[in-house]
């Protein structure tokens, strides 16, 4: 799991993908929507990117990688 000491910024999709596991772990990546799941990865608390960075693309890269995890 990753570490609350991790700065998480929009490129590191596989950690973000790990800590919405961790502080989501009910959810399943294919029922977020693209608005939720940029919600969810801002309000994660080693988030420190700038959240108007964000842009579609970044986001189905994040939702992938944690599906992709979360069905493993």
């Amino acid at each position: 799991m990753p570490h609350d000491d991790l700065e998480l910024y929009w490129d590191a999709t596989h950690a973000i993908a790990l800590s919405l596991m961790e502080y989501h772990p009910g959810v399943r990546p294919d029922g977020v929507g693209l608005e939720e799941l940029a919600l969810m990865v801002q309000n994660l608390p080693n988030f420190r990117d700038d959240p108007a960075m964000v842009n579609e693309r970044i986001l189905l890269d994040i939702q992938i990688a944690w599906y992709e995890e979360a069905t493993q």
